[in-house]
Formats: C-alpha cells, sequence, structure tokens
C-alpha cells in the first residue's frame, strides 16, 4: 500500500529539528505493523503538494501549531486538496491540524479550546479499539462537524475527538505519531509559554504512556478497509 503523508507542522526551530519530522513519526507508527508499505511525504506547508494523487491509496493529513484559520495560501490550497481527496473517494487519516483541516474544508467549524491549551495524555473512547490513552496538544479543535459526519470519539473537554464520514474518512484530534519521550520533551520546552496549571497537568498525565499500538492498528484497519471498500465501489461502477 501506498501512503502519502501531508505535513503541516509549521514549527522549524532548534527543538523541532533535533527530533524526528511529522512525516517520519507517522512512517515509524505504521511502519512496524505493515512492514511492506510506501510512503511518500510532502511538506505542504512549504508549498510542497503532490501533482497527483492518482498513484496513492490513502492519506494522512498531520498536526500543526498552525490555525486552520490562518491565511496563509497554503492552507487555502490545503483545504482545497483535502475536498478533492473526499470527492475522489481516496482514503484519508487527519490528526490534530489535519482533524481540524477535514472539518472546516466539509464545512463544519473550528474554534479554540473553551478551556484552552491541551497537553499531555488524554483518555478517551473511540468506536473499534475502545478506551485509549492518546496524546493532546492544541488549542483549537472542532466545535461542529461537517455534514455526513459521525462522531466516534469524545472526552468532556473535547465533544468531537474522532470522526468519520463514511468508510473512507477518520481523524482524531489527538497525535498518535508523537512518542512519549516527545511529548515529554514537548512539554518541558513549552513551559515558559504556557499556563503553569497547564504544565503541570501535563506532566502528571505523563506517569502513563499512550495506547500507540492500539491506534497504530486502528488505523492501518481503517486505510486497508477503506481501500477495499473504493476498489468495491469501482467495481461495481464497471459492471
Amino acid at each position: 500500500m501506498h501512503i502519502t503523508i501531508l505535513v503541516t507542522n509549521t514549527d522549524e526551530s532548534v527543538f523541532a529539528q533535533a527530533h524526528p519530522r511529522d512525516g517520519e513519526k507517522f512512517m515509524q507508527l505504521l511502519g512496524p505493523v505493515r512492514p511492506d508499505w510506501q510512503f511518500s511525504i510532502f511538506s505542504v506547508k512549504d508549498g510542497a503538494f503532490p501533482a497527483g494523487l492518482a498513484d496513492t491509496d490513502g492519506v494522512i493529513v498531520t498536526g500543526s501549531p498552525a490555525s486552520v484559520h490562518d491565511p496563509d495560501p497554503w492552507v487555502g490550497q490545503l483545504l482545497e486538496t483535502v475536498r478533492h481527496i473526499v470527492q475522489a473517494g481516496i482514503p484519508l487519516f487527519g490528526a490534530c491540524f489535519g482533524h481540524q483541516a477535514v472539518a472546516l474544508a466539509l464545512g463544519g467549524t473550528v474554534a479554540r479550546n473553551p478551556t484552552g491549551w491541551v497537553l499531555g495524555l488524554v483518555n478517551t473512547h473511540m468506536q473499534g479499539p475502545g478506551h485509549l490513552r492518546l496524546y493532546a496538544a492544541h488549542l483549537e479543535q472542532v466545535t461542529a462537524p461537517p455534514a455526513g459526519a459521525q462522531i466516534v470519539g469524545a472526552t468532556a473537554d473535547c465533544p468531537i475527538a474522532a470522526m468519520t464520514i463514511g468508510p473512507r474518512v477518520l481523524t482524531t484530534q489527538y497525535h498518535p505519531e508523537m512518542t512519549h519521550d516527545f511529548i515529554a520533551a514537548l512539554t518541558e520546552q513549552m513551559q515558559d509559554t504556557l499556563p503553569a496549571r497547564v504544565i503541570s497537568t501535563a506532566r502528571a498525565s505523563l506517569h502513563h504512556r499512550a495506547d500507540t499500538d492500539a491506534i497504530a492498528a486502528h488505523i492501518v484497519t481503517f486505510f486497508e478497509a477503506a481501500v477495499q471498500d473504493r476498489a468495491a465501489s469501482k467495481s461495481i461502477a464497471v459492471t
């Protein structure tokens, strides 16, 4: 299977460059589960979009400290690309910024979290894998899903923590690609820029680890089922 990763992370700090970039993180997440999968990475935040998606089986849109409301041209182009992906029936997974971009591109709304920053390990429930502990780092969230979306994950502070749109779109507000070491380092990196309450809560939450294997398996299963659904639809259209 060939997966195209659209990297939206705008962080080019010394800290960011000392850690694997988001495309590599997703490869490290999914590669051990499906060693035969191939990945292509495009830094769309730099305007590097794929010329076409005819040769891809699925697309991942990563997280970012950017806002989906930013006026930067690449953000608008990404939203248009998301609409094209969905219209073409290409399986699509979005994480954090990617989750929000899918919602906004398809008519949903995104706004600042009522309680401010969410950072650290979050306990949620997602249809399929059930209870999950996932890493979070976000100031905005989806506040209204697009038409046709089904909410499949939620927490008290994030009622739309995950959603599906038909069998070929899956998104989550959280970061399945982040490792424990990375989120711990990120928390310390942000200690001087976020409220002390946010940092202390994040540190306390990181006494536990995310259910990385479970979410990786869920994403793989989603893509495989979505690809089969797309192939079946094409077969029916031909016959």
